[in-house]
């Protein structure tokens, strides 16, 4: 593995992952910090970045979506037996065995099986949407996927290196308020304020809409306090900007949609990127 694999090394698969921007953002993160904190993972592939190009970093990661942080903690603690079950998903994939895994509830599964259906269904499910129902299930149907890659096993290897050191929580993102500290580099990378309607930002079962971004802006503001370095992907809308004063710095960065219902609602679009420094 070398500096710029980082993109085709994460695990799953989720809206707005960052892999396409990271050329774009190396020159905006901070020269010098302490320590790096995610506080909506994903993919994590800034996350993935920081790891390879920062080894001796201290780096705290977390989100509310439990099945996700199940799975990075597995990766980083028992990724034989990940790869042993991925393995027999990856042998049986069929349209009745997803439905079949689908209607599993997580609840009863060991911590190994549950990350092993988790990336199951994200690998093989339509556009590797991440979708609950009102009752938590997930709901998103089978995708038309001929050969896909369930099993991943060097990757995951790799990945579990990575994360060895990592500490991993599953929390709302203001509980970062607890523990970051002055120096601290925090990067935000919440569900997108919705452009047009179109919205993915039901990735758990809480929604995160108007309330949710103005906490986020209060989180950031008290962070800015504190002298940490503050750093925030979003969608390019005047309600996002508006939450932050003039004082932080607003950048454009393109990227490519691919997930939308729509054909014309997906390619290349600006997003935003908020700093405090």
């Amino acid at each position: 593995m070398h500096m710029g694999e980082f993109g085709a090394i994460k695990f799953v698969k989720w809206a707005g992952g960052k892999g396409q921007l990271i050329d774009q953002f190396i020159p905006l993160f901070p020269k010098k910090f302490n320590r790096y904190i995610e506080p909506f993972v994903g993919s994590g592939a800034v996350l993935f970045y920081i790891l390879q190009k920062y080894p001796d970093k201290e780096v705290i990661i977390s989100d509310v979506n439990n099945e996700l942080i199940t799975a990075y903690k597995v990766v980083k603690t028992d990724v034989e037996n990940l790869i042993k079950k991925l393995i027999i998903h990856q042998n049986n994939h069929h349209k009745e065995y997803y439905y079949k895994i689908r209607a599993i509830d997580p609840k009863t599964l060991s911590e190994v099986d549950k990350a092993a259906r988790f990336i199951y269904l994200n690998k093989t499910c339509f556009n590797g949407l991440y979708r609950v129902n009102s009752k938590g299930g997930f709901n998103v149907p089978i995708g038309s996927y001929k050969n896909p890659d369930i099993v991943s096993a060097d990757k995951l290897k790799v990945l579990s290196k990575l994360l060895k050191k990592v500490q991993v929580k599953q929390e709302s993102f203001e509980k970062v308020l607890d523990y970051a500290k002055k120096d601290d580099f925090v990067y935000f990378d919440p569900p997108y304020y919705p452009l047009n309607g179109n919205s993915f930002t039901t990735y758990h079962h809480d929604q995160f809409l108007d309330t949710e971004h103005k906490k986020l802006a209060e989180v950031f503001a008290k962070l800015h306090k504190k002298g940490c370095f503050c750093m925030e992907s979003n969608s390019n809308t005047e309600f996002i900007k508006k939450l932050y004063p003039q004082k932080f710095d607003i950048k454009l960065v393109k990227a490519t949609r691919m997930i939308n219902c729509r054909a014309e609602g997906r390619g290349i679009i600006h997003e935003i990127v908020i700093r405090n420094y």
